[in-house]
């Protein structure tokens, strides 16, 4: 198949994936359960979340077993390190937050593509990521609204860079505010809440359960969370997979997997105790979080992605360069 050119300056677009018999598999790892004799195997590189539900679902429901696949789940700290795994062939797919390494590895020819979104923000509160700020700041009245936070530290875990940078630039764009506007804080999830209660930080842009553990700690409270349909996550295929039958199908079993997540099926004891199982949160944790929502077919937001190279370019975190190879 030829190969299309991607340009990360104007919008990441999808392949259109082919659809005929299996490749080869056969590599070592944990695979799924079930029946998976001459299976394909897909090695899947993925940062445990419930923003990635449909993965867990297709995995747990047998869904990739029903295309015959075997996938492999290997657990990574962080989806931007692991990209360029895919580009390498080391991993088949990722499905993890995007991020500035992301843009740039394309920029400079990185071979992956961009074929799936992931979980996206329902706008609305109680939301499963907040922006939260520290109660000392709320009950001085130093902060009031999100145009407060200006030359403030935010806390944002992976840097103004990570995925979360991107959600942050968009809660703030609401009040005019940019990533420059603010010193973003490069601080892990779990250590967020000891940063608000210290004075290390003055707000967190941080997902459910650290802020539900936030707020019942009473060290912060939300201010604002991202518009509706802000998305920073998705799935990203190695090039030469992408080219390959089973890269239809993989996305075949994680479509059927978004579409046991619409309406209450975000929230079914059935696929909590599935989550729960994939991600090592508590089940009871997992029912008092709000879900985020997914597109039933798993479409690439390119507006979302657009908007994001923008507001890394915009922060000054990406670099120059011609359109890349996808």
């Amino acid at each position: 198949m030829r190969r299309r050119q991607f340009s990360a300056l104007a919008v990441l677009t999808v392949l259109a994936l082919p659809t005929t018999a299996a490749c080869q598999g056969g590599v070592d790892g944990s695979a799924s359960d079930g029946n998976t004799a001459g299976a394909t195997t897909v090695k899947v590189a993925h940062v445990p979340s419930t923003l990635f539900a449909p993965l867990y679902l297709a995995e747990a429901k047998g869904y990739f077993e029903e295309q015959g696949l075997r996938v492999q789940l290997q657990k990574v700290q962080a989806g931007q390190d692991a990209v360029p795994l895919a580009g390498t062939g080391k991993v088949d797919a990722v499905v993890a937050g995007f991020s500035a390494g992301l843009f740039n590895g394309m920029e400079q020819g990185l071979k992956v593509d961009v074929v799936a979104s992931m979980g996206a923000s329902t706008g609305t509160q109680p939301s499963p990521t907040a922006l939260e700020v520290a109660r000392s700041a709320l009950d001085s009245g130093g902060v009031k609204r999100v145009a407060d936070l200006k030359g403030k530290r935010i806390a944002v875990a992976g840097g103004a860079g990570a995925a979360g940078g991107y959600q942050l630039a968009a809660t703030l764009r609401g009040e005019g505010l940019t990533l420059k506007d603010v010193t973003v804080v490069n601080v892990p999830m779990a250590d967020m809440g000891g940063a608000l209660a210290d004075g290390g930080v003055d707000a967190a842009l941080a997902p459910a359960p650290f802020t539900t553990a936030m707020e019942e700690r009473g060290v912060a409270s939300p201010l604002a969370v991202p518009p509706r349909g802000t998305s920073a996550t998705g799935v990203v295929f190695g090039t030469a997979f992408a080219h390959r039958p089973a890269a239809e199908k993989f996305l075949t079993a994680l479509r059927k997997g978004a579409a046991d997540l619409q309406g209450p099926g975000a929230t079914s004891e059935e696929n909590l105790t599935v989550l729960a199982r994939a991600t090592g949160q508590k089940l009871d944790v997992l029912r008092r979080t709000p879900p985020y929502q997914w597109d039933p077919q798993l479409t690439v937001d390119n507006q979302q992605l657009t908007a994001q190279r923008a507001a890394y370019q915009d922060a000054g975190l990406l670099k120059g360069g011609a359109g890349a190879q996808g």
